[in-house]
Formats: C-alpha cells, sequence, structure tokens
C-alpha cells in the first residue's frame, strides 16, 4: 500500500513518488499544516485548488478538542476534514518542545497539563499509537521526545535513548492493534533524534534500521533553534546514511530558502504553519522581491499583484494596494489572501525544484534563485 520510487537525482537532491492509499504524492513536496484537522483561512477545495496533494493535522491537538473517538465516530480524519487526499499526523512529539513548560516527560511517557482547561493527560507511545489509529491517516508518526536547540550533549543522548525505547513500544503497539482491528492500512514512521551532534544523529539512524523496516523516516529536532549552518551540516551527514529508497520527511521546515537547502540536502517532504502564520501579520513570499511586508506604506497605491510571476487567486483577481488595505484593516479576506499566495508560492517552489531535479538543473538553478530572493527581503 506505501512505496517510495526515486525518479532522479541532482547531487543530493532526489525527485520521486510516494504512494499511500489516498493518492500519490510527487516529490520534493510542500504539506500544508491543519493543525486542529483546518489548514487556517483555507478551504479543502482551495488546498487541492493550489496544488496541495498531503496534508497534515496534530494528534495532541485533535485528542483535546474534539477528541479522537468523536473524529472515529464521524468517519475518520478524511472524512471529518472533506479531504480526499494523502494525511500525516503529528504524534504529540513536537509539544513536547513546543508547550514543554506545561509538561511533565517520564520514562513511560509524558504529561501534559491541558492548554485549553489546565487537566492532565498523560501521552504514552502505546496511546499515541491508539489515537492515530482512530483518526486515521494515511501516515503516522512515532511518539518521540524533541530536545531544543541549543541543548547539552548529555540532554540529547538522554532524548535519544527515550526516542528509540519509545520507538519500539509504538511499533509493538501498531503492529498489534493494525493485525486485528480491520481498519484502513497505514504507515508508521519513526522520528530521528540527536539534535546538533552529527555521531548522535548517525548512531540514531543505524539503532532505527536496525529495529525494522520502514516506509520512509522523519528527522525531527531541527528548525527547534539551533543555527541554520548547523541544520545543514547534519542533513549531509544524514543524507550518507539513510536509506535512498524511502522518503524522508524534515518535520517543521517550510521558508522558501530553507526548502531549497534542503531538498539540495536530500529531503524530500516538509511541512510548516509559517505560510498561513505569516500571512496573519501581512507577509507574503515573492520570487523577486523575497520576503515582503504589506503593511509596508509603500504598497499603499501599488497596482501590480503581490507576486507578478503567481498564479494563485489572489495575485490573479488582486493588486497589492487592496491587499494591503484589508490587512491593515484587519479585514480576515486580506489573511485569507495571502495565506492562499504562501501556501501556493511553496507548493509551485517544491514542483519546480522537482521538475529541476529531473532535467539535472536544479543545482545551478537553485543557487540562483537563492542569491536573488536572500539579496532582497525587505
Amino acid at each position: 500500500m506505501f512505496d517510495f520510487a526515486l525518479e532522479a537525482t541532482d547531487g543530493a537532491a532526489r525527485a520521486g513518488t510516494f504512494s499511500t492509499p489516498h493518492g500519490d504524492v510527487t516529490t520534493p513536496v510542500f504539506m500544508p499544516v491543519g493543525t486542529q484537522g483546518a489548514v487556517k483561512a483555507v478551504s479543502p477545495d482551495e488546498l487541492s485548488g493550489l496544488g496541495a496533494s498531503m496534508i497534515l493535522a496534530n494528534t495532541y491537538h485533535l485528542y483535546l478538542r474534539p477528541g479522537h473517538d468523536l473524529v472515529d465516530e464521524l468517519g475518520g480524519l478524511h472524512a471529518f476534514m472533506r479531504w480526499e487526499g494523502p494525511i500525516l499526523t503529528d504524534s504529540g512529539g513536537y509539544q513536547v518542545f513546543s508547550l514543554a513548560n506545561i509538561n511533565e516527560i517520564r520514562d513511560d511517557g509524558v504529561v501534559f497539563q491541558s492548554h485549553i482547561d489546565g487537566s492532565s493527560h498523560l501521552f504514552t507511545p502505546e496511546s499515541v499509537m491508539d489515537i492515530q489509529r482512530v483518526l486515521g491517516a494515511d501516515v503516522i508518526m512515532a511518539f518521540d521526545e524533541c530536545p531544543p536547540g541549543g541543548s547539552s550533549r548529555s540532554v540529547a543522548e538522554a532524548a535519544n535513548a527515550r526516542t528509540l525505547h519509545w520507538l519500539e513500544r509504538c511499533a509493538d503497539r501498531f503492529g498489534e492493534i493494525s493485525a486485528s482491528d480491520g481498519r484502513a492500512a497505514q504507515s508508521l514512521f519513526p522520528v530521528l533524534q540527536g539534535n546538533v551532534y552529527e555521531d548522535l544523529r548517525l548512531d540514531q539512524v543505524r539503532r532505527v534500521r536496525d529495529l525494522g523496516t520502514w516506509d520512509g523516516f522523519g528527522i525531527g529536532g531541527l528548525s527547534v533553534g539551533e543555527a541554520k549552518p548547523e541544520m545543514w551540516r547534519v542533513l549531509e551527514t544524514l543524507h550518507i546514511e539513510m536509506p535512498a529508497d524511502r522518503p524522508r520527511y524534515l518535520m517543521g521546515v517550510g521558508y522558501p530558502d530553507d526548502l531549497l537547502e534542503a531538498i539540495s540536502r536530500g529531503c524530500d517532504m516538509f511541512d510548516c504553519v509559517a505560510p498561513t502564520r505569516n500571512a496573519r501579520h501581512g507577509t507574503a513570499w515573492t520570487a523577486e522581491e523575497g520576503q515582503v511586508n504589506l503593511k509596508g506604506a509603500r504598497f499603499r497605491a501599488d497596482t501590480r499583484p503581490v507576486d507578478p510571476g503567481c498564479d494563485c487567486y489572489g495575485c490573479m483577481r488582486f493588486d497589492r494596494a487592496y491587499v494591503r488595505h484589508l490587512v491593515v484593516a484587519g479585514e480576515r479576506f486580506g489573511h485569507r489572501l495571502l495565506a492562499i499566495h504562501n501556501l501556493r508560492f511553496l507548493v509551485r517552489l517544491a514542483a519546480e525544484a522537482r521538475e529541476r531535479i529531473r532535467g539535472g538543473t536544479f543545482t545551478a538553478w537553485s543557487a540562483e534563485w537563492l542569491e536573488r530572493y536572500r539579496g532582497r527581503v525587505v
């Protein structure tokens, strides 16, 4: 039910196709994030229209609200969200990092204090598998501990050991329920940790590979506070050791320049909330001017599209002056237009990277693209 076909390479950059029960995903691919079962301000039809092929939802948030059992009762995530394509659910492991001030990490799992009502909830590798199983995503992630950037080696080592132990428990539980509950096929991805310590990263990859055969691998613990050069160094190290015939999902990375940098180092799948979050602050990405904030007074009478080279609904229909007016006035329509644009920008960027890889021109093209983009960020 799950397969990855590697079709072309250019240096370390890769183009492939990841097959799932709900359709094929061509890689490199950017996956919009629908944390609570919805990509903020964007409908499923709009997501499909802008070219998204696979989207994300979050186990922790859906467990708290509306509850995984209710989602199951209503037909699972695909029916609940009215999304027909592939879905990936994060395990809640990122919340171990992002909600560190309201959780307690233990060897048996993590006790979260709900950000909604303050109630306590124990997440274990087994319960995370149970929740994701009934949510019904195509790809589910193993429960992991994600230490923040700048963590000491001892902290990273402890997190690695706990993540590996939890992975064994996840795999055991996933095997048990998959063999007995009669539900649709799912794929379990492990999450590789190790912070910025190359030897810990390599040891983690080897140990995870020894535990079993996986349909793909998640790369966690990057873009969590470390310097960018350290992220690139880690990805270069991992590229050599990771199986070439499996997709590599770099978790939580999705700014345009970061996307191309990571693709050039062998990563295939990406997600990030940045497109919609930046949109809510009036920020858009453009090919010729880099990142721009439409709140700026210089856009007050600018009759050009947000990005003249973009084919999204907003760029084809409206100009910068109007979008700026909406954003400054606090009109949600402005945020929607920018969210659609930013998502389309990343989807198109990943698609163009794929074609460049297939044509053998990715390395030169991406270097020129990055120089132009970074030279005009304002």
